[in-house]
């Protein structure tokens, strides 16, 4: 198959109704690409914050970029943070719909419009990791006679094990419905090869609670800790720190913070190394516009 990035790729998968970015339950029809659902500022928030702490579960080195799989990468928003970290990836989701917003969003990374519950048509070993943000969940859903939900799961953990590297991570980020279905998910990627477990962060919040499903190639790991779930008497408080550094343009991480003039000049910086056409740098690039009254 010839790649093009930033291009949908067609293939023969079946179109079984998939999460693709956003939490959309069995019968509902898919969102066009025109409504403003994946453009909203909350959404683009809370996907970023998910993308964000699933590559930080993966442990990746710091020293190298690494090829990642984005399972139902959807308008690709969840890629777009793993390029901002210097990393390559490719996305795969079942609807052509979004992919093609992902497509006018010219991310940078490659799509694969396929069914994950047909398996992950890559080579063995490609991938350094695998994120997932509010999949794989709908795996477990039967919306043809023909679907049985633990032969889709094993289908396709047992195929993504083959695709990922010796040594990598997968973390899959989902919304279980109930125990049942959590445990039907955990059984399969157990029985395909996969050791590891749930990462569950802010366990005692009804809102902010998210499960991260933390899975290891090879040799098991230490299980990450998930986040709020240290008791008051270890817990550290968190004070706001003032000091007289400028740290305008740079987060935690030393990254670039976003939308700043320095982001955007790395952005353009890495579309000019893909070959692609990017204006020129001029002293108004990264400028905020005034505000009209």
């Amino acid at each position: 198959m010839k790649w093009k990035r930033g291009s949908t790729r067609r293939s023969t998968a079946g179109q079984a109704v998939l999460c693709c970015g956003a939490r959309i339950g069995p019968g509902v029809p898919l969102p066009e690409p025109s409504l403003a659902l994946h453009y909203s500022s909350r959404v683009t928030e809370i996907q970023a914050q998910m993308s964000e702490r699933a590559v930080e579960l993966l442990g990746l080195p710091e020293d190298r970029p690494c090829l990642l799989l984005d399972v139902g990468c959807g308008s690709g928003l969840s890629g777009d943070f793993i390029s901002e970290e210097g990393h390559y990836w490719i996305g795969m989701d079942i609807s052509p719909a979004m992919l093609d917003v992902a497509v006018e969003r010219e991310v940078e990374g490659d799509l694969l419009l396929a069914d994950v519950g047909h398996g992950i048509p890559f080579r063995p070993g490609m991938f350094d990791g695998c994120i997932s943000i509010s999949a794989v969940q709908w795996l477990c859903n039967a919306d043809k006679k023909s679907h049985s939900p633990p032969k889709r799961l094993y289908q396709f953990f047992s195929t993504l094990y083959t695709a990922l590297a010796q040594g990598s991570r997968a973390v899959l980020q989902l919304y279980p419905e109930n125990t049942e279905q959590l445990e039907l998910i955990t059984t399969q990627a157990m029985r395909a090869g996969f050791t590891g477990g749930m990462v569950v962060d802010y366990p005692n919040s009804t809102k902010a609670k998210k499960f991260f499903l933390c899975l290891f190639v090879g040799a098991s790991g230490m299980l990450p800790k998930g986040l709020g779930t240290e008791c008051a008497d270890g817990e550290e408080i968190q004070q706001a720190k003032f000091t007289s550094e400028r740290t305008r343009f740079r987060n935690i991480k030393g990254k670039s913070v976003k939308k700043s003039r320095d982001w955007i000049l790395e952005k353009k910086e890495r579309r000019r190394r893909q070959g692609k056409e990017v204006r020129a740098d001029t002293k108004y690039t990264g400028r905020k516009r005034r505000p009209h009254f």
